[in-house]
């Protein structure tokens, strides 16, 4: 058996998952859902001008810190290694 990962967005609407966007799956096709729900947290600083001094720190904090130009990309296996590394 070959297995092919894609990861789609769905809605369950009336006992069945309704994908968000497009998957080009045959009809018929048989799949294995793992299923995460998806979670929305409201913000914990919700007045407007700490939010935007936060912000701003950020922008400071990234310009003082750039990447650097020779900085090596990680491939989609790396990040997939390094994320989920227990």
């Amino acid at each position: 058996m070959v297995t092919t990962l894609q990861t789609f967005r769905a809605v369950f609407q009336d006992g069945v998952f309704v994908p968000e966007t497009p998957c080009d799956l045959p009809d018929g096709t048989a799949v294995e859902l793992d299923v995460r729900r998806a979670t929305l947290r409201p913000p914990s600083v919700t007045d407007p001008a700490e939010r935007e001094r936060l912000l701003n720190q950020v922008v400071q904090s990234m310009r003082a810190n750039p990447l650097p130009a020779n900085a090596g990309q990680w491939t989609r296996e790396e990040l997939h290694e390094r994320l989920y590394r227990h």
